[in-house]
């Protein structure tokens, strides 16, 4: 298994961005999908909590920071290709700014049941 030993070893889009899927460690359900920056990564390993960078508002934000949900990092993983993130973590409160516990909660009708 090849370790990435730094953020700047990922592969960043032309934005500088990578995207982070975030999965409840103990059950495995997806609760978001969020971008990062190599700044941000490096504050999500430094800190052990999840980091992001919001492209609509253009700054970093510590999930959780605002609302009292934060999400402790248990593992960070990059995909074979090294430009897409899986950041499993125990996020006690709900993941979404709707309030869902995930963000996954709008069925697409037509598609595969």
């Amino acid at each position: 298994m090849k370790e990435i030993t730094t953020p700047a070893d990922l592969k960043y889009d032309a934005k500088g961005l990578i995207p982070c899927v975030v999965q409840q460690y103990d059950t495995g359900e997806v609760l978001m999908v969020a971008w990062m920056n190599e700044e941000s990564v490096g504050l999500t390993l430094k800190t052990g909590t999840t980091w992001f960078w919001s492209r609509s508002r253009q700054e970093l934000w510590n999930k959780g920071a605002t609302s009292g949900n934060m999400q402790e990092v248990k593992e960070l993983w990059a995909d074979c290709d090294s430009d897409t993130l899986l950041v499993k973590v125990d996020s006690p409160g709900p993941a979404c700014h709707t309030g869902n516990r995930t963000c996954f909660f709008k069925r697409v009708e037509g598609g595969a049941r």
